[in-house]
């Protein structure tokens, strides 16, 4: 790779001189490397940002300011996001049932349109119209930042140094060495990011299709199915599809949440490898533990089958389904997410109630559901016992009306022998 320094005869003007590149920063060793090329290639200061969608406590908080200081960012920013991740995506994740593929509940991806946004707000304080961030040209962040940033200012320059320039990470290691500034420690073999809907874990065993990581590179659970840990029986209440306490205690979304990843993750619930396709259009496999995403959606899902009838179901999940794929591509500041989502909250109407679950390791069960608007209680019949609502003859009419079809095909393709 060709060496890159700040005085190449190519280098790019961006945006205005006085004003600062505000860059998304993780303290990863992509957006370490960004700091310093930013405010050498273009001459201008770097403002870092950090958006706390969940995973970062005070202590992190704090290391990461310190890093980026030292990096030569003239600021550093936080901004904590995690009850706005909630309400602008979260809630409509549960509400949806949201897994793609069937199995994973988009715990990482889902907070880049967030993180998009409070970065480029940050910018607009520092009257800035440059963003920058640290995203390959191999993965999906980089589409992800790209369409949420464009949308939300189509004047918005955005830098991409790590893709546009092609890094990567040995040269990235000797760029900062050489000019004495810390290297971010590459404690695993395994690349993590965490979030308050779980942790996605990436290595050598997920470039292929054929086995699993081992025990140890599970960042929540490691060791879990070890403990020989007693089940745990807890109680989610839900108000028009929102969690809002747990055994009784009520709580904010936020709190409950990080409980119980907490709890989920002692019994090792919500693992997974997720193989489907990449927004690029190729296939890509991940690790994940997402325990309390796992635990809310299968409470939520069957609260929802007390409460709702067969056509919202339906209709919901075909709905769901596509805010699922648009939320993965980035897409989640378009028109048509607001539609999605009014439709998913006029489905929560009645989704208030209880659900019990018993936690096993690796397994949610769920015991059972109640609530003021069941279905269930609703009827006058027992399914399978009584008919309370019709008669005899109503149920042999019905039955002979349902089976007219079946009887039609029948006797056409007797007539054609």
């Amino acid at each position: 790779m060709a060496q890159h320094t700040a005085d190449s005869e190519h280098a790019p003007a961006a945006g205005s001189s006085g004003t600062p590149i505000v860059l998304a920063f993780s303290g990863g060793l992509d957006t370490s490397m960004c700091v310093p090329w930013l405010a050498e290639r273009y001459g201008r200061d770097v403002v870092t940002v950090t958006v706390n969608t969940g995973g970062i406590g005070p202590e992190d908080a704090r290391l990461l300011e310190q890093r980026a200081v030292r990096l030569g960012a003239v600021r550093h920013e936080i901004v904590e996001a995690r009850a706005d991740f909630f309400n602008e995506v979260l809630k409509y994740l549960v509400f949806g049932n949201v897994r793609r593929g069937q199995l994973y509940p988009l715990c990482v991806g889902a907070e880049r349109g967030i993180q998009a946004s409070r970065l480029a707000q940050v910018a607009r304080q520092f009257g800035s119209a440059t963003v920058a961030h640290g995203c390959t040209a191999a993965g999906n962040d980089q589409v992800r930042f790209e369409v949420a940033l464009k949308t939300l200012d189509p004047q918005l320059e955005v830098l991409a140094p790590v893709r546009d320039e092609a890094f990567v990470r040995h040269a990235q290691v000797k760029y900062l060495e050489e000019r004495g500034l810390p290297v971010p420690m590459k404690s695993s073999a395994y690349s993590i990011n965490r979030g308050l809907w779980g942790v996605t874990i990436g290595g050598t065993e997920t470039l292929d299709s054929r086995e699993s990581i081992p025990e140890d590179a599970w960042v929540l659970s490691a060791g879990a199915f070890d403990a020989n840990r007693a089940p745990r029986r807890v109680v989610i209440g839900f108000e028009h599809g929102i969690p809002v306490s747990l055994d009784g205690e009520r709580q904010d979304p936020v709190t409950l949440i990080e409980q119980l990843e907490s709890i989920g993750a002692d019994y090792a619930i919500g693992r997974g490898i997720h193989l489907g396709d990449t927004i690029l259009g190729t296939k890509g496999r991940v690790a994940f533990e997402a325990p309390a995403a796992e635990i809310l959606i299968t409470a939520h899902r069957e609260l929802e089958k007390l409460v709702l009838s067969a056509l919202q179901q339906r209709v919901k999940d075909q709905v769901a389904a596509i805010y699922g794929d648009l939320i993965h591509e980035g897409k989640q500041l378009d028109l048509v997410c607001r539609d999605i989502e009014a439709l998913l909250e006029s489905s929560q109407r009645r989704v208030t109630g209880d659900a019990t679950l018993l936690l096993r390791p690796g397994s949610v069960f769920v015991e059972g559901v109640t609530s003021d608007h069941s279905l269930l209680k609703a009827t006058r019949g027992v399914y399978g016992e009584s008919a309370g609502e019709w008669t005899a003859s109503d149920a042999l009419g019905y039955s002979r009306v349902l089976s007219l079809p079946g009887i039609l095909q029948t006797r056409a393709g007797s007539q054609t022998r």
